[in-house]
């Protein structure tokens, strides 16, 4: 705790996060760092193996016995709100973030309960992952209508990291929304200089050779194939490239059998343990892929530009505003993902290193953790806004405009969506196919 009288302890709960997890647990991080530096009081709850309370860089990190959940590449869950709420109620936040839509949903009801501001961050685009997993693009939708509905009146904020990210809300009417986006750590991440690029790209590539690096979770919505396919592609056209995969996930199987298959140099390395290691794996590479459709920010991507290496992104995502000329956006194919790596490769090698570092250069931390707290209420060096009483006030005016209760297809959805993050919709062919 601070001595500062308006010091705020910040309680952000998050599932889908584990000790090898990417974007997410990244994110965490630093935010937690940054309020902590802001001078709050950030705790961390999250799901793990047992009970657990440690105090780290980022503040108090407090784990939740939750279980294993099969094909999810070893992701828990919070299942036991009882046990949320009574660590929720033990913590005393004055604020609560949560990074999750739909398991978690219910602690935003909680917050409300007890007079505490609440935000969700949106850290995915709902009608994407739907559609994604192969539901028809109208009743994916609808779906995620409803479900972004309940979420905004759930929560007095929505933080959206991207005007991409705040677009499914914003047709919406939803007027709850605060704009933050992520960041990239700069000191970190730095450009190799020629000789270390050298002497790093050596351990996956010939000097003639192309080097592609993916670094993405395995799973059905960030389709990884399309890296392979890609892979495939510029080698059909006499291209000498190889690619390096950084990331674990349920298609992990998958993809090293499409790979033998087409008998392409793929390297998966699973999970890179450790910044350093990732960073020069990242920097050393002549492109990164970001192939998924429904990226919201996409942190690998934007650390590859931090450390020169320029990326090319799915058209669907918000990437391509986000990585502006220092990346290509590609069609969602492979075809489309090889013709993007062919138009990065043919711009002269220091242009495009030096425009993707200073692309990176307009998302540092600090300006997206002074975002955060804004969104909080607590802008750094300054009072926390909006009293309790008046935060009551708004909320007795919101529950006067009517929050229906969950309907049974909304939940349907809702429980959908759920099942088949957790199984990386590997099954969602043979249901249909059922069906």
């Amino acid at each position: 705790m601070t001595g500062r009288s308006d010091s705020l302890r910040i309680v952000r709960v998050a599932n889908f996060v584990t000790p090898v997890s990417g974007g997410l647990r990244t994110a965490l991080r630093h935010l937690g760092t940054g309020y902590r530096a802001a001078g709050h009081t950030p705790v961390l709850l999250v799901p793990g193996e047992r009970r657990t309370e440690q105090e780290t860089e980022q503040g108090l990190v407090v784990t939740l016995p939750g279980p294993v959940l099969p094909g999810s590449g070893g992701y828990r869950l919070l299942t036991d709100r009882r046990a949320v709420a009574h660590e929720l109620t033990r913590l005393a936040p004055d604020r609560l973030e949560v990074s999750d839509r739909t398991t978690l949903r219910w602690t935003g009801e909680w917050a409300r309960r007890h007079g505490l501001r609440s935000a969700m961050v949106s850290h995915e685009s709902a009608a994407g992952l739907l559609r994604t997993w192969g539901l028809p693009a109208p009743l994916a939708d609808a779906a995620a209508d409803r479900l972004n509905t309940r979420t905004a009146r759930t929560y007095d904020t929505v933080v959206c990291t991207t005007d991409w990210a705040a677009a499914e809300f914003r047709r919406l009417g939803v007027r709850n929304l605060a704009r933050a986006p992520l960041g990239v750590d700069l000191a970190a991440l730095r450009p190799l200089t020629a000789p270390e690029r050298a002497h790093e790209r050596a351990r996956y590539a010939d000097p003639d050779q192309v080097l592609l690096v993916l670094c993405s979770r395995l799973s059905t919505e960030k389709h990884p194939e399309r890296a392979v396919d890609a892979l495939a592609g510029l080698r059909a056209r006499g291209l000498p490239a190889v690619l390096v995969v950084a990331g674990t996930g349920p298609l992990r199987s998958r993809l090293a059998a499409r790979a033998a298959r087409l008998a392409l140099p793929v390297h998966l390395l699973g999970h890179v343990a450790g910044r350093d290691a990732l960073a020069r794996l990242l920097g050393c590479a002549d492109v990164v892929l970001a192939p998924g459709p429904v990226e919201t920010f996409g942190l690998a991507a934007m650390e590859a530009l931090a450390c020169g290496t320029p990326v090319a992104v799915s058209r669907s995502s918000a990437l391509p505003g986000l990585v502006g000329p220092a990346g290509v956006a590609a069609d969602d194919t492979g075809t489309g993902f090889a013709d993007a790596v062919r138009e990065l490769l043919d711009r002269p090698e220091q242009t495009r290193r030096a425009a993707a570092r200073t692309q990176a250069e307009q998302y540092g931390w600090p300006a997206a953790v002074a975002a955060f707290l804004t969104a909080h209420g607590a802008p750094p060096g300054g009072p926390a806004q909006e009293s309790t009483e008046e935060l009551r006030t708004e909320r007795k005016d919101a529950d006067q405009q009517g929050t229906q209760p969950q309907d049974a297809e909304e939940k349907r959805a809702d429980q959908a969506h759920v099942a088949r993050r957790l199984r990386g919709a590997d099954d969602a062919p043979r249901e249909r196919a059922q069906r």
